[in-house]
């Protein structure tokens, strides 16, 4: 009869109305209070179900009846045999009474054949569960499985999506239960293996979940708890779980916005950067570590280090896909940790030079620090390998990287936020500086101002600023931000051999001394050459590339319009100033 309720209600259009819902509903509850329930009988109301979550019809607010109900069906029924398996379209309901003094585990799969034979899902439960079996039924448990093709029963109110991220169901749902038991905290732990709907793209996350019948005030909602997954390919994932309900893969679009033609660009972006910078910073650890003079002062030998970092960097990104590709478990734990070290490396030097620029600015006259360089070196090269200690272990593959949430965003990302928030400081700091010497000065010149904005553009690249572009990358400006990102970025390396090397006159002028010939080699005893080793012990608390006169009281003070925020413009005193007093030190004076 209900069967024929649905039928004719059905024929007439393609969904129940409410009314017409509630009467099945009904309906159907007082079949299933009765009692016991035949097989053909179970498998009228199994159709039933089948045929309205496969309309139009909303069962948003009765999902949750129907799943309990249907497990209600599997509880109750009577039938010959050990097992008994019921199937409609996009569901499916297999009973199984075991013994409970031979049990050692069960597994209960879902083949599709169309268009190729193909698992949609399994499920193989421990043998750890005769521990929940009923006692005044441990000769006979039943155990219940059920399997969904469709997600109708399992949508959560559209306030969860816009909370909680761009989450979408990627696999059918397949569920497990014992009669009368409540499965929870396993040692041994549930396995499911699910296939995907949708292909994962490799920078999709997925997230093994379980349907929540208290979640979202009884509303029903998809949960983590308990679940993780062991490992997830293009079209499968496995999940291990540590109780029985109704289980499902989640998958992440948010990740993928930018599409196949945009993810084959940037890539290419990507590769192509890396290239150049290594070049360039190749060259410009050559030109400081060749030229003495030029890595005589601290602003110099932190340049070194940073260039360094970034070097390491930039080289394991272009060799990481081909050390990958090896698939050798060693070889992908030894490249990930290399990389992740000189991106930390990279970061740590960044702020260091952040730390220089604010010591030199506010502390400059009345500071010492023995042993300087040597206490950042410490820092820059030796501090972040704790920050990196854990993720040796982790799942690596396909790419060798950290897939691992908790790790990267705790050794990675925390740490490049703090970085960057810390050398975002110093850079306001740097910019209020810049405006107070212009409301200083009589007139601006056209010069002057095109040294303050390359002394904003050097200080951008040194801090790494651009890579807080990487936190704005959402959204509907998600793909520009990820091109700008990724062109900023990889170009790094070429901007600090442009700030740095390219337009720094005392690097040109070692050029020419040393690589030139003819008319554009420049002597080694030119007067810029001697003023550089002449005079004495020279000065370390400002160091510029401007000429410089001496004052009355015989120290150097500049003449000519400097680069004040250039963190090559300072250094911060090291032993032999310490003895100056402040009269003297007043002397020492900048001009922008």
């Amino acid at each position: 009869m209900i069967q024929d309720l649905v039928d004719v209600q059905l024929g007439n259009t393609s969904e129940l109305s409410s009314s017409d819902l509630d009467t099945v509903m009904g309906k159907l509850n007082e079949v299933v209070d009765i009692g016991a329930i035949k097989p053909p009988l179970a498998g009228n109301i199994v159709d039933i179900v089948a045929d309205i979550i496969l309309s139009d019809t909303d069962v948003t607010p009765v999902a949750n009846t129907l799943l309990n109900m249907t497990s209600a069906v599997g509880d109750t029924m009577d039938f010959q045999g050990q097992s008994v398996t019921l199937t409609a379209p996009s569901l499916a309901l297999s009973v199984s009474n075991v013994d409970s003094q031979q049990f050692s585990g069960l597994t209960f799969g879902v083949f599709a054949s169309d268009p190729l034979p193909d698992t949609d899902a399994t499920i193989s439960l421990p043998s750890e569960l005769n521990n929940f079996f009923t006692p005044g039924e441990r000769n006979t448990t039943r155990v219940q499985f059920q399997f969904y093709g469709t997600q109708e029963l399992f949508q959560e109110p559209p306030t969860v999506n816009a909370t909680e991220g761009n989450w979408t169901l990627n696999s059918y749902i397949v569920s497990a239960s014992i009669n009368n038991s409540h499965v929870s905290n396993l040692k041994d732990q549930v396995v499911v293996n699910f296939r995907h709907q949708q292909p994962k793209k490799p920078d999709n996350k997925v997230q093994c979940v379980f349907w929540d019948f208290q979640k979202n005030g009884g509303q029903g909602g998809w949960n983590s708890r308990g679940c993780k997954s062991t490992g997830s390919s293009a079209n499968q994932t496995r999940c291990l779980c540590d109780h029985l309900t109704h289980f499902a893969v989640l998958l992440d679009v948010s990740r993928s916005g930018a599409g196949d033609t945009d993810t084959y660009i940037l890539t290419v972006i990507s590769y192509v950067g890396c290239g150049i910078s290594s070049i360039f910073l190749g060259i410009t650890l050559l030109t400081y570590v060749a030229f003495e003079k030029l890595r005589q002062d601290h602003p110099s030998k932190i340049l070194i280090n940073l260039s360094s970092a970034l070097l390491g960097s930039t080289m394991l990104f272009l060799l990481n896909p081909w050390l990958s590709s090896f698939s050798n478990y060693g070889l992908c734990i030894a490249t990930a940790a290399a990389l992740h070290y000189f991106l930390l490396a990279s970061f740590t030097w960044m702020g260091l030079e952040a730390v220089h620029m604010y010591l030199a600015l506010v502390k400059v006259f009345n500071i010492y620090i023995p042993s300087y360089i040597l206490k950042f070196c410490a820092v820059g090269w030796g501090n972040v390998i704790y920050w990196m200690t854990n993720c040796l272990f982790l799942s690596l593959f396909p790419s060798c990287w950290l897939h691992d949430d908790v790790f990267f965003y705790t050794t990675w990302v925390a740490f490049a936020l703090l970085i960057l928030l810390c050398n975002l400081s110093v850079f306001v700091v740097v910019l209020i500086q810049i405006k107070h010497m212009q409301v200083n000065k009589t007139s601006t010149s056209s010069r002057s101002i095109l040294s303050d904005v390359r002394a904003v553009a050097s200080l951008t690249v040194l801090l790494g600023l651009t890579w807080s572009m990487g936190f704005f990358s959402f959204g509907p400006g998600k793909v520009v931000m990820m091109y700008l990102f990724c062109i900023f970025n990889t170009m790094q390396g070429f901007c600090v051999f442009f700030f740095h090397c390219l337009m720094k006159e005392n690097v040109r002028k070692q050029w020419r001394i040393h690589l030139c010939c003819g008319r554009f080699r420049l002597s080694d005893y030119s007067d810029w050459s001697r003023s550089v080793t002449g005079g004495g012990k020279k000065n370390n608390l400002v160091n510029c590339d401007s000429d410089l006169t001496h004052t009355s009281r015989g120290h150097k003070q500049a003449s000519a319009p400097l680069d004040p925020f250039n963190p090559h413009n300072f250094t911060v005193s090291s032993g032999h100033q310490r003895k100056y007093n402040l009269m003297e030190k007043q002397t020492v004076t900048i001009f922008s």
